[in-house]
């Protein structure tokens, strides 16, 4: 039977299908539904893990223990899992194990747009690109077995597009592979100098093995048309490439991107006249055809930036005319992020914007939006984790300049546990007098409300341990009476917190502790908590709209509220210096 699958359902499907044991992800656009659709198959154990690193450890405990393992991670996270990642291709496995790592070109949800097939030729692991939902779960099966056979990880690289496109897929049946037997072996896995020497031989023994794999694969496949162009390519890029060209190409469509098959690829090019190289980001494939002596056409036409679209092909490459969308009889005014009507995070934003002498030091997820006007408080954002470290060194830099501006670094509750951690201990023992504030709305919001060490809930829906935030803080050394707990939704609490921590000589912490506005559960709690504007009381000011909440608005010269968007916070009530918000049935 056939069914509509985005790539991330069918990796899932595949992965269930290849019989996997165990899987193991951290939460992040565009790979975070992998793992939520390997966790409704109850024969997988699938979990949540602190962060990419653990992740990737995780599975790759599991695949030496002899089960299957995947570990999936967004492009950026497979930075924070390079250390294992490397010496894994070392070890090798005993029971299969492969990285998703899901790219991002065209930056939708992402601060940089890395390309990470480069990961496969540095680390020399065997990778595999699939074009189409059909293909990302007959890959991943093949995948499992290649792993197996080779002794290797294997990095399956996909991104946005296939990730989240959708095309028919074929089901099939779970293959119930059984956990192999482990034998303790400190030669392969245990890496001293001594033992990874020898195990670097042995690598290059199966390059050799998976590049004659690379040569004879169905993976990698010739298409011929019109043999005036010849276009090697691969993942989304084939489907481009197929839409703009048709049959007035040849085609050598790769499935299996490292090693690359130099003898495909030479034959190829003496059976056409002319070559282009079509891909995204990184000219990697590119740079092994002129590597091998074959001139091409590629880089020198097609974009750095962005992803490649049928309409990107046929201008650059056969100089046609971009099609363009239909006209639109009115000017759309732009619509950037901002924080959701209700955010547990808007209070504490304004309130320290009250400073001009703080600088904040930004983190990934959703009070990223911060930056945004009109609260504006954000200095920086690099990546996870970052606020608190790169807060650490302002902090050293102002000391070093004699400079009293004070540091205020803001990270979320996943992302703390992620790799905050460590960089709240090093501010302590270096004694960094940054304010550290974990905005705690008890999930993992951005991408899409995931479970994380501090909700008590597991990937799989079971009850567990629920980290505790001030003991956690305590226990890298902050001391108790520099930690303020308290309700973003309070003003008044929110803002003695700030001031608190502004006038601090140490290491201090505040912990807004209220849930995100979009789960469901407060949703529901607060669907007729409603605010309102009193017209006579109301002077319009407009102090209110400081806050930035999309559902206050400047309409027909007065303050509107639109009830459908307003879950009755009372940030704008409180603000209000005239007292012209109230709640409705008060």
């Amino acid at each position: 039977m056939k069914k509509l699958m985005t790539g991330n359902e069918a990796i899932a499907r595949g992965a269930w299908e290849a019989g996997l044991h165990v899987a193991a992800a951290y939460p992040g656009t565009p790979s975070t539904e992998i793992l939520e659709n390997l966790a409704t198959y109850k024969d997988i154990c699938s979990e949540w893990a602190t962060n990419e690193k653990v992740a990737l450890e995780t599975a790759a405990g599991a695949a030496i223990a002899g089960a299957r393992a995947l570990a999936a991670m967004k492009h950026v996270g497979l930075n924070v899992a390079a250390d294992p990642l490397f010496t894994l291709a070392y070890t090798g496995v005993n029971g299969g194990l492969v990285i998703v790592s899901a790219d991002d070109p065209g930056f939708f949800s992402s601060q940089n747009e890395q390309d990470n097939r480069l990961y496969a030729s540095h680390a020399k692991l065997a990778m595999f690109e699939p074009s189409d939902s059909q293909e990302c779960l007959d890959f991943v099966k093949e995948a499992f077995e290649v792993s197996e056979k080779f002794d290797t990880p294997v990095l399956f690289r996909v991104s946005t597009r296939i990730c989240h496109s959708k095309t028919l897929v074929c089901e099939g049946k779970r293959n119930p592979v059984p956990v192999r037997e482990y034998t303790k072996n400190c030669a392969k896995f245990v890496m001293t100098p001594a033992n990874a020497k020898c195990r670097k031989y042995e690598m290059e023994k199966r390059i050799a093995a998976l590049e004659e794999y690379s040569e004879n694969t169905p993976l990698n496949r010739t298409e011929y048309g019109s043999k005036e162009i010849g276009i090697i390519t691969s993942g989304v890029s084939y489907c481009h490439a197929k839409e703009v060209f048709g049959n007035d190409a040849s085609y050598l469509k790769l499935g299996f991107t490292w090693p690359l098959p130099e003898k495909k690829i030479r034959d190829f090019a003496t059976s056409v006249k002319k070559i282009y190289v079509i891909e995204e980001n990184e000219p990697y494939l590119e740079n092994f055809v002129r590597a091998l002596g074959i001139d091409c056409t590629g880089r020198d036409k097609l974009p750095w930036v962005d992803e490649l679209s049928p309409q990107t092909l046929r201008s650059l490459l056969l100089e046609e005319k971009e099609e363009t969308s239909a006209a639109l009889d009115i000017n759309i005014p732009p619509r950037p992020p901002v924080l959701c009507p209700g955010c547990t995070h808007r209070g504490f934003f304004y309130e320290v914007g009250k400073y001009k002498d703080i600088i904040v030091t930004g983190d990934i997820g959703c009070y990223t939006l911060g930056m945004v006007p009109p609260l504006s408080v954000t200095d920086t954002v690099i990546c996870m984790g970052a606020s608190v470290s790169a807060g650490s060194g302002f902090r050293k830099a102002l000391d070093i300049a004699g400079r009293k501006e004070k540091i205020f670094a803001v990270i979320g509750d996943s992302t703390f546990f992620h790799s905050g951690i460590t960089g709240l201990i090093d501010a302590v023992v270096n004694k960094s007098a940054i304010v550290v504030n974990i905005l705690d709305n008890r999930i993992t919001a951005m991408t899409g409300h995931q479970e994380n060490p501090g909700t008590g809930h597991t990937l799989m829906g079971e009850e567990t341990y629920q980290v505790n935030l001030k003991a956690l803080c305590m226990a890298c050394g902050v001391k108790e009476e520099n930690i303020r707990l308290i309700d973003p939704y309070d003003l008044t609490a929110t803002r003695e917190a700030v001031k608190a921590g502004y006038e601090a000589k140490d290491p201090f912490v505040i912990i807004t502790t209220s849930p995100c506005a979009l789960i469901k559960e407060v949703m529901k709690k607060r669907a007729n908590m409603k605010c309102k504007v009193d017209e006579d009381k109301c002077v319009k000011c407009k102090m209110c709209l400081k806050a930035g909440c999309p559902a206050l608005n400047w309409r027909g010269g007065r303050i509107y509220i639109d009830r459908s968007m307003c879950n009755g916070c009372t940030v704008c009530m409180q603000i209000c210096p005239k007292h012209a918000i109230s709640k409705e049935g008060e």
